[in-house]
């Protein structure tokens, strides 16, 4: 089936030889333009969002990004896209066998579901195990359908508070033909960390019943937690970090700011003789923890910034520094 071509680098505004560290800032400009908390029009701003977090999910991964650039010649062309020859067979083989299953709700194309997702897109109807005993469902009860995954994007600030997401799912099988699509509700909890599967029952691959019978046990859908990259923070489990430009003389003198959390903004104090790269912790100002409902920290990282230009009153003064200082970073 043919899928439509996303064009992450137009997306992003990027040449294809762009490098990693301007990839890197062009997502984090768009994500704070279009970041649905900020923007005046949100529901332009959440799809705008949802796009470039997409795009900078493949091209931000070296891997993904190689694999991308392999997609073939014609990667330029808009419309429908077929698989490059290299890639068809396994989807061939999937599709002429099974079904094949498109997500609508998640957050993610068709493309990326069908070519990123560590996801499987096609089901295989398998035996249903009756108890513990590893045998096969009987006739009457028909075969178990196919459990399936795919992945779910969710903002960091969805995973603060938990939220409910609308999810449709279009199963196409290629043996009969029909097409069906139906929608549910998916809760994602507070403090759902990136890579956690939620697991919503009945929502897989339809059952095979037998003939005569209304249909066997559906399988399970699996979503997999991949957070939105926020252009603030990152989290890794249930601590979140945040990278704060500090100027020369708050890091040598120490400084009191106002710095942005996921709920709200908070003083912090940096010491005085602060280091570049230093880590500053604030206790209980990260993601819920799922198991105990406690809080995780929240970890600012000191980037000290140098002016890369001065006139020439700003040059007199760090010459008086220079003479005035007792600091020798080589003895």
């Amino acid at each position: 089936m043919a899928t439509l071509f996303k064009d992450y680098y137009s997306t992003l505004g990027v040449s294809r030889d762009s490098s990693a560290d301007e990839i890197k800032k062009a997502f984090r400009k768009l994500a704070r333009q279009y970041h649905p908390d900020t923007a005046t029009d949100k529901k332009v701003a959440e799809e705008k969002f949802k796009e470039i977090n997409e795009a900078n999910e493949v091209l931000g991964d070296p891997g993904k990004r190689k694999k991308y650039d392999r997609l073939g010649a014609h990667w330029q062309e808009t419309g429908d896209y077929k698989t490059p020859p290299e890639w068809q067979r396994g989807e061939a083989d999937a599709g002429s066998h099974g079904q094949e299953f498109h997500f609508g709700g998640t957050g993610f194309s068709d493309f990326f579901e069908q070519y990123f997702s560590g996801g499987s897109r096609y089901g295989f109807p398998q035996d249903f195990e009756d108890g513990t005993s590893g045998g096969k469902a009987s006739k009457s009860r028909g075969r178990r359908g196919h459990d399936i995954e795919g992945d779910i994007l969710v903002t960091l600030e969805e995973a603060m508070h938990g939220t409910q997401r609308p999810i449709s799912l279009q199963t196409v099988n290629h043996q009969t033909g029909e097409t069906q699509t139906h929608s549910f509700q998916v809760r994602i909890p507070p403090g759902a960390t990136d890579g956690r599967r939620i697991r919503v029952p009945g929502q897989g691959a339809p059952g095979q019943g037998a003939p005569g019978q209304n249909g066997a046990q559906a399988g399970d859908l699996y979503l997999r937690v991949r957070h939105a990259a926020h252009p603030e923070f990152t989290a890794r489990e249930a601590d979140l970090h945040h990278e704060l430009d500090t100027a020369p003389w708050e890091a040598v003198l120490g400084a009191e700011v106002v710095i942005p959390t996921l709920d709200g903004s908070i003083k912090l104090r940096i010491p005085a003789g602060a280091a570049n790269n230093q880590k500053l912790r604030v206790r209980g100002r990260g993601l819920p923890k799922s198991k105990t409902g406690e809080r995780g920290d929240f970890y600012v990282t000191l980037r000290v910034v140098l002016p890369s230009q001065i006139g020439e009153s700003e040059r007199k003064l760090w010459e008086q520094l220079r003479s005035a200082s007792t600091l020798n970073p080589r003895s």
